[in-house]
């Protein structure tokens, strides 16, 4: 019978490989797969494109990613938030791409990604810089910038439960792009805070379907990624 689990985070990450897009969940410490990421540090695949929400805080999770030179480019919404310093450091010195990407368009982008959706148009960014050199159309009278659905090899993200199939539910906000992204990537890999039995999860209660899902592995005590920083923890 089907059973998606790993015996660990290095397990979960092991054949991502160098030049991989990796779609990372969390909104800031929100659903932030920290584990995952820091085995992902200690794994060693670099000129990584990471698409995430933001870049990260402090010297852990994303940020330690970044300081270790493994991140070659960043799609993102907020690249510079509280507690983010590893990301403009790199980026002043030109060591890092970004693509700026607004909140709304990059969830669709990545929604579009996973419905097979190659481009859709939108009227967010028209008339600024982010709308420079790309295809512009008018409808009804009001002018739309043509975007690219995305996609990935891999998507990390994280939950607070799941089945041995990957039928997964999430901490409330927690959620926030993983969904979209456990759609839209080649393979996607989970940690989780609790594992079910199958058939213990109610039917009606989950957010994604194991169909979307390849690994999973339990981490029953995350890393609280503010905690951390505050404490000035340094991984890697």
């Amino acid at each position: 019978m089907i059973d998606k689990r790993c015996g660990s985070a290095a397990e979960a990450v092991a054949d991502i490989f160098d030049g991989a897009t990796v779609l990372i969940g969390g909104f800031g410490e929100a659903g932030s797969p920290i584990e995952l990421i820091h085995a992902l540090i200690d794994q060693g695949a670099t000129r990584l494109t990471v698409v995430n929400n933001n870049t990260g805080s402090g010297r852990v999770g994303l940020a330690a990613l970044i300081e270790r030179g493994r991140v070659a480019r960043m799609i993102c919404s907020y690249p510079r938030t509280a507690n983010s310093t590893v990301f403009q450091d790199k980026y002043s010195k030109g060591e890092i791409e970004l693509e700026l990407v607004p909140q709304g368009t990059l969830a669709e982008r990545i929604r579009a990604g996973g419905a097979g959706i190659p481009a859709f148009y939108t009227p967010t960014a028209v008339g600024t810089s982010l709308a420079q050199g790309k295809e512009l159309r008018a409808f009804s009278g009001r002018e739309y910038v043509l975007e690219f659905g995305l996609q990935a090899d891999f998507a990390l993200i994280k939950c607070a439960r799941c089945d041995r199939y990957g039928n997964l539910v999430y901490n409330k906000t927690a959620r926030n792009f993983s969904p979209i992204m456990a759609t839209a990537a080649k393979t996607t890999i989970v940690q989780t805070a609790a594992y079910l039995e199958a058939g213990e999860m109610d039917p009606e209660t989950i957010v994604t379907p194991g169909l979307y899902v390849d690994r999973i592995v339990t981490i029953a005590d995350p890393l609280q990624e503010s905690a951390l920083v505050a404490a000035g923890a340094v991984y890697g």
